[in-house]
This record gives C-alpha cells, sequence and structure tokens, in this order.
C-alpha cells in the first residue's frame, strides 16, 4: 500500500502552515473517508498506511494530531503509540478501532491517547476530538517556544550569576550567599540585580517559578 503526503507535511519548518491531521490506518476506504472529513473541516490531512511510513515521515512545526488505527499488521497502534513518546513527540493521538476492545482502550488512555473511537466513527464526535487535539498541539507548541525564551535567558547568565539564582531560590539571604562564595555583600546585591534584570523577573517569586519551569531544583537549568 502507499504512503501519501501532501507538500504542507513535507516543510517542516513552516509554522504557519494550516493544523495537519496526520491519519494511520491500513484500511484504504478508511483513509478516504477521513481525508475527506478532514479537508471539509479546514485541516490538511497527511495519510499513511502503515506505523512505519509515518515513522518516516518528515514532522511539522505546525499544531497538529494523530488519527491511529488500533489493528495493523507488522506495529500495531499501541506499538506505534509507545514509540512516538519515546521519540519526544508530543503530539495527541487520538485512537480508532473496528470493535471495542477496554484492555486496548485503558492502555491507550493511560499512555496519555486523548480519546478512543469506534467504527463506524460518527462525524461529529470525530470533529470534536479532533478540535480538542488540535487546541492541546497549539497550546504544547506556545508552552514549548515560552520555555525555549525562558531557557535563552537563563542561559545568558553569567556563571556568577547562575551561581547566586542557585542560592536565591534555595532561600539563602544575601549575606549567606556573600559567606558561601567568599564575596561581598555588595557584590551579591549587584549580581542578583543584573540577574533580575536579565531574567524578567520582578519579584522572587516570579524568579522561583522561572526556576521550577527550568527543573533547577538539582541547581542545574535544562
Amino acid at each position: 500500500m502507499t504512503t501519501r503526503m501532501t507538500d504542507a507535511v513535507a516543510s517542516s519548518i513552516d509554522a504557519v502552515a494550516p493544523p495537519i491531521v496526520f491519519v494511520v490506518d491500513d484500511d484504504l476506504s478508511v483513509r478516504e473517508s477521513l481525508e475527506m472529513l478532514i479537508t471539509a473541516a479546514g485541516w490538511q490531512p497527511a495519510l499513511f498506511s502503515s506505523a512505519r511510513s509515518f515513522l518516516e515521515a518528515a514532522q511539522t512545526a505546525a499544531p497538529s494530531c494523530l488519527l491511529l488505527d488500533v489493528n495493523m499488521p507488522d506495529l500495531n497502534g499501541l506499538d506505534l503509540q509507545g514509540m512516538v513518546a519515546q521519540s519526544g513527540n508530543k503530539m495527541p493521538i487520538i485512537f480508532i478501532s473496528g470493535y471495542k476492545d477496554v484492555p486496548a482502550t485503558v492502555q491507550a488512555l493511560k499512555a496519555g491517547a486523548m480519546d478512543f473511537l469506534t467504527k463506524p466513527i460518527d462525524s461529529a464526535e470525530l470533529l470534536g476530538a479532533v478540535r480538542s487535539a488540535l487546541a492541546r498541539s497549539e497550546a504544547l507548541k506556545h508552552e514549548n517556544a515560552a520555555l525555549s525564551q525562558l531557557q535563552q535567558l537563563y542561559d545568558a547568565l553569567t556563571p556568577r550569576e547562575r551561581e547566586i539564582m542557585v542560592r536565591i531560590i534555595k532561600g539563602l539571604l544575601n549575606k549567606q550567599i556573600a559567606y558561601e562564595l567568599g564575596i561581598s555583600e555588595i557584590t551579591v546585591k549587584a549580581h542578583r540585580g543584573r540577574l533580575m534584570k536579565k531574567t524578567g523577573a520582578r519579584s522572587l517569586p516570579e524568579l522561583m517559578a522561572m526556576a521550577a519551569r527550568l527543573n533547577m531544583d538539582d541547581g542545574v537549568g535544562h
């Protein structure tokens, strides 16, 4: 069976591309019916006949979700879900199945799937699930962008400013920080002022919130 992929999907750096709905199903008739439904809703379909063909495809910067059949030859839907998660891809997944499979449903949802729909699929129910999945994808995209910007701000700090930031979020006073680092309290205050300005933090709680988002419990930004 052939793989179909649109130009919009192939352009992985096109952040302004329309939302993309990936479909992985070995049934051609299902792929074709979903393609029409997705297109009519104003989204971009990207169709794949197997899990492996999907894994080989280019990624996209646009909001996206995956409609995934459970039962397929070679790699099944649950296998693909696990592989997508292991790759660090947080694309929302909606499972579709030809029959009600309670164990598979439980496994899929526990692993983070947004929904589990049974064929024949109700169009309104499917469209609602896709809208929710794309909304989550968009939110994740903005969250990742904000975290990336925050990491850039942290990376712009000098080694000394980072040392002081670690101690600030641990609750140490300026004089305690000065003692630990072997510098004057005035120097600590100067570094503290500069790091607050660089990070854009207007208060200690804001700085601590930034540190939490950077997973700085171990004293290092990630």
